[in-house]
């Protein structure tokens, strides 16, 4: 086995572990990445303004009821989370934040003697057509570009016998974990973004991919082939001599936000159940240190500084997970809200776990600082600020110049696609909801996968819609944001009982209403009616009522067809026919229109309370 890995990275020119060069290739994109899967997240795209980063930056502080003066290693953990390939700088209140180049300054300006680079999941998916049209890679040359000397290939770690995977990258300084949207395109791309292999369009920016250099861990992800979990459950961190354990964890949800060819295979087990194992056999390793790259999360209440009483007040999915977590575990770095949390949460047993989340898109990381007694081994004082990385001050005056290249790379592989202009917008036309659930930007996607498919009615979920439309020039790349899955539109016979069912599954099982876009059909709900009864009239566009004994030809995107976000009864439609890819139907619906375009709210969704 050390002969094949010897190999390996004798082939890969890698055996002196030096940073993968970024190889010139004149190969050529792809019109379109493969299909792939559509989630909505927990909470779409929440760039938040001033106040919330200003209460994010208040630090949390906690220290040992038995702190005495000790020898101790102070630890640094760098956590960012939901970075959705966004390799360019993003707005937030007006002001440039993020992008790939800036927050590398930052981390690097934040970097000390012992310091643990962490990314939270969903590093990849969900991207820009500037990393998604290259299968993501460059936001992992983003990470292999931070790595310090002592990181090796994951391919390499993955070779190893299972118990020495969490024990072989002890000195490298850059480690994560599995969000949902790392399960796109399957395990299998998983699999080789992760530990080399050129995929089937490439090679891209690097020719001979060679995967992450660095480790990924996951311990609640089964490969339900061999029963174990498909990436190594936790690593170990050494610093100075004091070891500290990083246990990953996906949301166990991520079966019911990703298209069921995407976790095909796998098994997704309660995350704190997970961890705990974890916790388990790390304590037997003398390991009491332990962190936790938890993709899963929540929301903070607004509080005015770091004495106000609800100062810690949390609501979400992560604050279950932390109360049933063991007493050793003493730090989470939580993800996929893209919100803030910077707490100190209790579990079961009152021990105050510091919960982080730094924002999305790499417009914020969380500065941990940790103090572990080298008597103990233990975690005796840590504290945490989310810093928002502006690119007009500080750091961000001085983008990193690696990756400031990798990022002109990239922008000049997909330019040739993406600038092609293919309309030009009246006005601006937006995601933003009426109380009722409609947008204009969501009736403009529904009605183009009505007409490319020819149906009566055609529904958009929510969270397939990434960005809002600009007024002015249309381009293919503002069209790619907007829809960046590649998802097949699918059609399919349903009864108007079946269309009820589906309206009424808005609101049922849903940790919160998933509003669905509608085309060719009106309808209205009451939100003081019981879930399973909100609908109260449906319409076509006629004014006709929708019939239920009736059959109708009803188009969605292939992540709906399959059941996602709930909507179960759709995998009972009849007589499926799968149609275009859904950016081809909306480039192709915009193309045809008169010109300068626009979309409005309609109408469509009337809410009576």
């Amino acid at each position: 086995m050390r002969k094949r890995v010897l190999d390996w990275l004798i082939a890969a020119g890698l055996a002196g572990l030096a940073a993968p060069a970024l190889a010139q290739t004149q190969q050529p994109l792809p019109k379109q990445p493969e299909h792939g899967s559509i989630e909505q997240d927990y909470r779409e795209e929440r760039q938040e303004g001033l106040q919330a980063r200003q209460q994010a930056s208040e630090r949390r502080s906690w220290r040992a009821p038995d702190w005495r003066p000790e020898p101790v290693v102070s630890v640094n953990i760098l956590g960012i989370n939901d970075f959705h390939g966004q390799l360019s700088p993003r707005s937030v209140a007006g002001r440039p934040a993020g992008g790939a180049a800036v927050l590398a300054s930052y981390l690097k300006s934040a970097s000390r003697e012992y310091t643990l680079i962490v990314h939270d999941g969903d590093q990849v998916g969900a991207s820009p057509p500037n990393s998604a049209l290259l299968r993501d890679e460059p936001a992992i040359s983003l990470l292999n570009l931070l790595a310090n000397p002592f990181c090796r290939p994951f391919g390499w770690q993955m070779e190893l016998p299972r118990r020495a995977q969490t024990l072989g990258q002890q000195r490298c300084n850059v480690i994560g974990t599995l969000g949902n949207h790392e399960f796109d395109y399957g395990k299998q791309e998983l699999l080789r973004q992760l530990t080399g292999g050129d995929h089937a369009n490439g090679p891209y920016l690097e020719d001979g991919w060679q995967g992450a250099r660095y480790p990924t861990v996951s311990s609640n992800v089964i490969d339900q082939r061999t029963g174990q979990s498909l990436l190594p459950p936790y690593s170990i961190y050494n610093a100075g001599g004091i070891r500290i354990g990083v246990i990953g964890a996906a949301l166990k949800e991520t079966p019911s936000i990703v298209s069921p060819s995407g976790v095909a295979g796998l098994r997704f087990i309660d995350e704190a159940e997970a961890i705990n194992r974890s916790v388990g056999e790390l304590r037997s390793q003398g390991v009491r240190a332990i962190v936790v790259a938890l993709h899963q999360g929540g929301q903070q209440t607004s509080y005015n500084g770091p004495t106000n009483a609800e100062a810690d007040t949390v609501i979400g999915p992560v604050v279950d997970i932390i109360k049933r977590l063991d007493d050793e575990v003493d730090v989470v770095l939580s993800g996929h809200a893209h919100g803030f949390t910077n707490a100190l949460l209790p579990n079961a047993n009152g021990k105050p776990i510091l919960v982080t989340q730094a924002f999305s898109a790499g417009t914020a990381y969380a500065d941990i600082e940790l103090l572990v007694s080298r008597r103990s081994r233990d975690i005796i004082e840590k504290s945490a600020v989310i810093v928002t990385t502006w690119g007009d001050q500080g750091a961000g005056l001085t983008p990193d110049p690696q990756v400031a290249a990798l990022v002109a790379r990239a922008d000049a592989r997909v330019e040739p696609l993406v600038a092609r202009v293919v309309g030009l917008a009246q006005t601006a036309i937006t995601r933003s909801e009426t109380p009722a659930g409609e947008s204009a930007l969501g009736n403009l996607i529904a009605d183009a996968q009505r007409v490319a498919t020819s149906a009566q009615i055609s529904f958009m979920n929510p969270g397939g819609i990434r960005a809002d439309l600009d007024s002015g020039e249309v381009t293919w790349g503002e069209l790619f944001a907007i829809q960046p899955f590649a998802n097949d539109l699918v059609s399919m016979d349903l009864s108007g009982a079946q269309i009820k069912t589906l309206l009424e599954q808005q609101w049922i099982g849903q940790s919160y209403p998933r509003l669905l876009k509608p085309s060719g059909i009106r309808y209205s709900w009451s939100a003081s009616r019981p879930e399973g009864n909100r609908v109260v009239e449906m319409r076509d566009v006629g004014g006709a009522p929708i019939n239920p004994a009736a059959t109708y030809r009803v188009t969605v995107n292939s992540f709906l067809a399959g059941g996602g976000d709930n909507f179960t009864v759709l995998n009972e439609g009849q007589n499926r026919v799968v149609g275009p890819v859904d950016l081809d139907a909306l480039v192709g619906y915009i193309e045809a229109l008169p010109q300068p375009f626009s979309a409005s709210v309609e109408g469509r969704i009337q809410r009576l309370d």
